[in-house]
């Protein structure tokens, strides 16, 4: 049916009711649409969001529509800031990991063709997370940006948790230098940091074949008994005694002596498990998977990093549930 267009008086402007009643203009998109076209895109591959506008909506799109909207508003969504927890909560808990996302450069040679002149590599996302004891659901926080950058980022994180200045920190992770230098310079005397029971066992279990053979999973069930009772000297005397020589390279003994022996300060497991508090850091790696990964790793998907950097901060902000405040903001805007 065409639409209907008035004009004001013989030579006056012309004007279109339904598009003035439904807040629209030619080329536009409404506010509902793009907030559709943003739900879709955040979610799902820029050409499935079309199949789904046409599925749920009967509204014809191309990707590139959806993919303008999607990162307009990923970049507008960095905006928001999460309401922090009042009164600082007694405890919080607290992750930070790396994982990998693929990145593209273009435009790099002499030519002019950008499909054809690009890089493509991979680029880390620093993710965290924090809660307090009692809660159940995590905020999280993610940069590409330097290990400094994430320790700020991370210390954000926590203080929207509801982190204050009596507040005691648990801190987990894999044990990577990086993470827990910057663990201690974010919260300090503040707060303790642990290494993840997991990660340990991984270790103990790559050297369990050379010290037990035939029974390495009664050998590693052993030194995990000793390690959530704090017995850590019993776990590193029965490696001691077996570390392969410096000169040979495949050497899981040694490395697993290593790694437990410059980590034995962050070991305390019996301590955390008597205050009710977690010994892995699971929570950020499951983090990993429904926050970034879901859709930035998906087939064929290679981002630019400025572009990376706003989907990746509009996966934190509907993770944290801030996707309703922003729409609101927006509205009344």
């Amino acid at each position: 049916m065409p639409e209907q267009r008035l004009r004001r008086g013989r030579r006056g402007t012309q004007a279109r009711p339904f598009c003035q009643r439904a807040q629209i203009q030619q080329r536009g998109y409404s506010l509902p649409l793009q907030r559709a076209l943003t739900d879709f895109g955040a979610e799902e591959s820029f050409g499935r969001a079309t199949e789904k506008m046409r599925e749920h909506y009967g509204i014809e799109l191309g990707a590139s529509a959806v993919r303008t909207q999607t990162l307009t508003h990923a970049k507008g969504i960095g905006a928001v800031e999460h309401a922090a927890a009042s009164p600082p909560v007694k405890t919080v808990i607290t992750e930070l990991d790396g994982s990998m996302i693929p990145v593209v450069k273009t435009g790099i040679g002499a030519g002019l063709d950008k499909r054809k002149e690009k890089e493509v590599f991979w680029r880390e996302a620093r993710l965290c997370c924090a809660r307090s004891s009692d809660a159940v659901d995590s905020i999280y926080g993610a940069t590409l940006g330097s290990v400094n950058v994430a320790g700020l980022l991370w210390h954000e994180t926590a203080r929207a948790a509801g982190l204050g200045d009596k507040t005691h920190v648990h801190g987990l992770g894999d044990g990577a230098p990086w993470i827990m230098n910057t663990f201690q310079e974010q919260f300090g005397a503040q707060g303790k940091f642990t290494v993840d029971f997991w990660h340990v066992s991984d270790y103990l279990a790559q050297a369990a074949p050379v010290l037990a053979p035939g029974k390495n999973k009664e050998w590693l069930r052993q030194q995990q008994d000793h390690l959530l009772l704090n017995q850590v000297d019993a776990v590193l005397d029965s490696l001691e005694r077996h570390r392969e020589p410096a000169e040979k390279s495949d050497a899981p003994v040694r490395t697993a002596y290593g790694y437990l022996h410059q980590r034995r300060a962050h070991l305390d497991y019996a301590g955390a498990k008597a205050a009710g508090l977690p010994i892995g850091s699971g929570e950020v790696e499951g983090g990993h998977r429904h926050v970034p990964q879901e859709r930035l790793k998906i087939s064929g998907a290679w981002w630019l990093e400025t572009t990376v950097q706003w989907m990746l901060q509009l996966r934190v902000k509907r993770a944290n549930q801030d996707w309703e405040t922003y729409w609101s903001q927006i509205a009344k805007n």
